[in-house]
């Protein structure tokens, strides 16, 4: 059996990995690489397999560096199925769509610039999504299947976004079983609105994220109050407004159901609230339809959200012309925009009008890959250029961590903790390397486990020893 590391390692996006035992090939997660000028010729390299011979696709949940790159696979040959929970299978017919109307825009902009190679074509269009789609299958939680004769599979859920799943694979390869278990993104435990992630007890491999490996999030009561601090000194005090540059599926949601509570239990100031990006609508809706889905505090909270959409103060735009018009509020405003890590969309126009306004601030609630505009505006520029204007920074930018969707180190190490006997092997990945570093030496030091950190390219082969890339 061989394992090999196609994205994710030493990074955070592009979450890739390629499986081959006896006659059976398959991929876990076929993601977009985000940020960074390297991104889009990354993306653009053909696969380093044959689309054509993988068997199936088992898929950890929606975001796009997770997700991203399945209309590819489609378009270069691959034809077999692509296994996803129900909610992940709901939230890809909003979420890949958007990224192929992306790919076609960014498409046409090219082609009008004189180029001596001339355009660059879209990654995958329309018609490779829905094409795609076509090979979804929905999965439930708990339950297990074969995708193949000589493999079983279950999806456990991650508690990180809607639908998200830890993925428990066990193969048949030579008259031996193997486990392995892939934790796609694990949630923060102890968080409202979805459930913890189930606790794992065995594997003879597992794949592990490291987002926050090597820190811990703010206490989640200093947090909600560091948010109202935060919002009421900018709308309230010195007159402006908050822009919330958040994931469209997960982070929006969450922060409208934060915002609704603690209005309604009078912490704070009912202000007026835009979610301005059509997918997080969308997204939205598909949150409300899968409330089976919630933890015990979200589910006694229900009924934010059958009146989300009505209450006064939550506005939902949909057309440009209702998203350039949010550019004219001077004051007063809580502006929810995607994309998380300020890179695209329709924050980039907010961000515009709002960071040169020392009275407004932007709350960041989300992870910034290295390269991305998001990133920038934590590690504290001056300047930033937008829309080939360069643009000043006078506006506050806070980092509230405690809100994030990613378990911090303390969170992963107690979930690795439920392990009966440590793995025979555990590699850390979807961490920038010192996040990385950081989780696999505390986990060899306070679990004595075997680990290591691959990196992109590397294969491990059972048995036998590791093989670097070329």
């Amino acid at each position: 059996m061989k394992l090999r590391f196609l994205g994710a390692a030493r990074e955070v996006t592009g979450s890739c990995f390629l499986v081959e035992a006896g006659a059976v090939r398959f991929l876990v997660d076929c993601g977009m690489v985000q940020g960074g000028r390297e991104a889009p010729a990354r993306n653009r390299r053909p696969f380093a397999f044959d689309p054509a011979g993988i068997d199936f696709v088992l898929l950890t949940h929606a975001h796009i560096d997770h997700s991203g790159l399945l209309p590819k696979l489609t378009r270069a040959g691959f034809t077999g199925p692509i296994y996803a929970t129900t909610a992940t299978l709901d939230l890809l017919g909003v979420m890949l769509p958007d990224s192929a109307h992306i790919q076609e825009s960014d498409a046409r902009r090219d082609a009008k610039r004189p180029r001596r190679s001339g355009a660059m074509p879209p990654l995958y269009t329309q018609q490779d999504v829905r094409k795609c789609l076509g090979q979804v299958r929905d999965v439930a939680y708990d339950a297990e299947f074969v995708p193949h004769p000589n493999v079983r599979c279950r999806f456990r859920d991650a508690g990180h976004i809607l639908g998200s799943a830890i993925i428990e694979i066990w193969i048949g390869d030579g008259g031996r079983t193997a486990k392995l278990v892939f934790t796609g993104d694990l949630g923060q435990p102890g968080r409202p609105i979805l459930r913890d992630p189930t606790l794992i007890d065995e594997a003879d491999i597992l794949v592990m994220e490291s987002t926050y490996g090597d820190r811990r999030h703010r206490d989640f009561a200093a947090t909600e109050d560091e948010m109202i601090a935060i919002v009421e000194q900018t709308l309230f005090e010195r007159g402006g407004n908050v822009i919330v540059p958040a994931f469209a599926v997960g982070r929006t949601q969450e922060v409208l159901y934060h915002l609704h509570r603690l209005t309604r239990e009078g912490r704070l100031r009912q202000p007026n609230i835009f979610v301005d990006s059509p997918m997080a609508t969308e997204a939205t809706r598909i949150t409300r339809e899968h409330a089976e889905l919630f933890d015990e505090q979200a589910r006694g909270l229900a009924d934010w959200h059958a009146a989300s959409k009505h209450l006064p103060y939550v506005h939902f735009t949909a057309s440009v012309e209702e998203s350039m018009a949010l550019n004219r509020i001077r004051s007063g405003a809580i502006i929810i925009s995607a994309s998380g890590m300020c890179d695209a969309g329709r924050v980039r126009h907010h961000l515009r009008h709002n960071l040169p306004r020392r009275e407004c601030s932007v709350l960041i609630t989300g992870f910034q890959a290295r390269g991305t505009l998001g990133r920038r505006l934590v590690d504290g520029a001056k300047r930033v250029r937008l829309f080939g204007e360069d643009v000043p920074v006078r506006a506050a930018v806070h980092t509230v961590g405690g809100l994030s969707a990613h378990a911090d180190q303390a969170a992963l190490l107690d979930w690795a903790g439920a392990f009966r006997k440590p793995p025979a092997q555990t590699f850390v990945v979807h961490g920038e390397l010192p996040a990385a570093l950081a989780l696999a030496g505390a986990l060899r030091r306070k679990l004595g486990w075997q680990v290591a950190v691959p990196r992109i390219g590397q294969a491990q082969t059972w048995p036998g020893a590791s093989t670097q890339p070329r």
